[in-house]
C-alpha cells in the first residue's frame, strides 16, 4: 500500500514530529509498504530515504517560530497528490492541511489526521483565556474529526480534547523510541568530566528552546537547586527562537549550551551520562525527548499538567511547578534502582509496538502485536 504522508511545521532542526515521521516511514517501509512523505523545504526535492520517498515542497518560513515551513498553495499540493494517487493518507497537520481529509473522501482514500499537539494548550500559550481556548479548540477539533476518517492520539490526555466532543473515529497508538540507540551503554565519563565534577548531579535538558516547551522553567530549578545547596550543573541541548534569552536569564550559573544535536548517537550519549533529565513542557502530547531519556536509564521530572506523566510512569516524578523539589526526590532513590527502572519502562514502547498501532488505525497488516486500540 502506498501511504503518502503529509506534515507542515518540519524543519532540519525540529525535534519529535521529525523523528516521529522517519521512525514510522522506516516501520511502514518494513512492514512492505510505500510510505511517501511531504514536507515542506527551502527548495523543491525529491529523494528515497531509508523512510521511504520525501518530496520536499517549497514553502515560506513562518515568523516568529525558529525556522518552521509551511507548505502553502493548496493548488500544488492537489496536483501533486493527484500524481501520487495514495492507497492511504496521513496527515500530520489538523488545521491548514485540513482540506486535504475532503480531497481524499472525494476520491475514495482511507484518512488519518494525527494529533501532535493540544490545540487547547496552543490557543491558550497564544493569549487567549480558558474558556474562550476551550470553545475555539472545540469548535476547530469538531472540524478536523470530520474531515478524515480516524484521529490518531498518541495518549489518552491527547484524546482528551477529542473524547469530550463525543468523536467515535478515534485511535489511540503511542509513538516510540529506538532502544538499540538510546541505550544506558551510552553512559560516557568523558563527556561528564567535561561538564561536572563526579560529585556534582548533571541535570539535562533536551528538546527545542521554544515558547511552548517552557525551557526557562529549567534554568529555574538549576538556581532553585543551588539556593538549596545542590551543587548541579545543567546541560541544555537543542536550539530554537528562545536561544538567546534562555543564555541571558542562566548568566552566572553552571548551564551549559550545546547547539542542536543532529547524530541521535549524540544525544543519546548526552542523555545516558545525565543523572536526570528534565521536560518541563506544560502541553506535551506524548514527549519523545523524555522517552528517550527513560531508554538511557535517566528518570525525567516532568510537569504533571501535560501527558508525560502517562508516558513515564513510575520512571519519574510530574510535578505542578517546582522541578527544583522533583530532582531533589529522584536524586535521592538510589542510582542503579532508578536507571534500571527508567530502562525497564522505556522498553515498553519500541518503535515496532508503535509502527503496528500506525497501520492498524489504517486498517492494514501490522508485522506484530499492537497496542493501539479505539480511545
Amino acid at each position: 500500500m502506498r501511504i503518502v504522508r503529509l506534515a507542515n511545521f518540519v524543519a532540519p532542526r525540529s525535534g519529535g514530529l521529525r523523528t516521529a515521521l522517519r521512525c514510522l516511514g522506516e516501520g511502514y517501509l518494513r512492514a512492505g509498504h510505500e510510505p511517501v512523505l511531504v514536507v515542506p523545504g527551502v527548495a523543491a526535492g525529491d529523494k528515497v530515504t531509508r523512510q521511504g520517498r520525501v518530496i520536499t515542497v517549497p514553502g515560506p518560513v513562518l515568523p516568529g517560530t525558529g525556522g518552521y515551513r509551511c507548505i502553502v498553495g493548496r493548488a500544488r499540493l492537489r496536483r501533486l497528490l493527484d500524481e501520487l494517487a495514495p492507497d492511504r493518507l496521513e496527515v500530520s497537520d489538523r488545521l491548514s492541511l485540513r482540506w486535504t481529509g475532503s480531497w481524499a473522501r472525494e476520491r475514495g482514500v482511507p484518512s488519518l489526521v494525527v494529533s501532535h499537539e493540544s490545540l487547547t494548550g496552543l490557543l491558550r500559550l497564544a493569549g487567549l483565556p480558558g474558556g474562550m481556548a476551550h470553545l475555539l479548540a472545540d469548535r476547530l477539533n469538531r472540524r478536523t474529526a470530520c474531515a478524515y476518517d480516524g484521529v490518531v492520539c498518541t495518549t489518552g490526555w491527547a484524546a482528551r480534547e477529542f473524547r469530550r466532543l463525543g468523536v467515535r473515529n478515534l485511535v489511540q497508538a503511542p509513538l516510540g523510541v529506538d532502544l538499540h540507540t538510546f541505550h544506558p551503554r551510552r553512559c560516557d565519563a568523558e563527556l561528564r568530566a567535561e561538564f561536572a565534577r563526579p560529585d556534582q548531579p548533571l541535570i539535562v535538558h533536551c528538546g527545542r528552546l521554544s515558547v511552548e516547551k517552557r525551557p526557562q522553567r529549567s534554568i529555574a530549578a538549576l538556581a532553585a537547586l543551588r539556593a538549596a545547596g545542590v551543587d548541579a550543573v545543567l546541560v541544555v541541548a537543542g536550539d530554537g527562537p528562545m536561544r538567546g534569552r534562555l543564555i541571558r536569564l542562566a548568566a552566572g550559573l553552571p548551564v551549559h549550551f550545546t547547539r542542536f544535536i543532529a547524530d541521535p548517537g549524540g544525544v543519546a550519549r548526552l542523555l545516558a551520562t545525565a543523572d536526570v533529565a528534565l521536560a518541563p513542557g506544560p502541553i506535551e502530547t506524548f514527549g519523545l525527548a523524555a522517552l528517550e531519556a527513560l531508554a538511557c536509564g535517566t528518570p525525567v521530572v516532568v510537569d504533571a499538567a501535560s501527558a508525560l506523566p502517562e508516558v513515564v510512569g513510575a520512571a519519574g516524578v510530574a510535578v505542578q511547578a517546582d522541578f527544583a523539589a522533583g530532582v531533589r526526590e529522584l536524586l535521592a532513590w538510589p542510582a542503579a534502582a532508578r536507571r534500571a527502572g527508567a530502562r525497564a519502562r522505556a522498553e515498553q514502547f519500541g518503535w515496532p509496538t508503535a509502527v503496528a498501532g500506525f497501520l492498524l488505525a489504517h486498517g492494514l497488516r501490522a508485522p506484530r502485536a499492537t497496542a493501539a486500540r479505539p480511545a
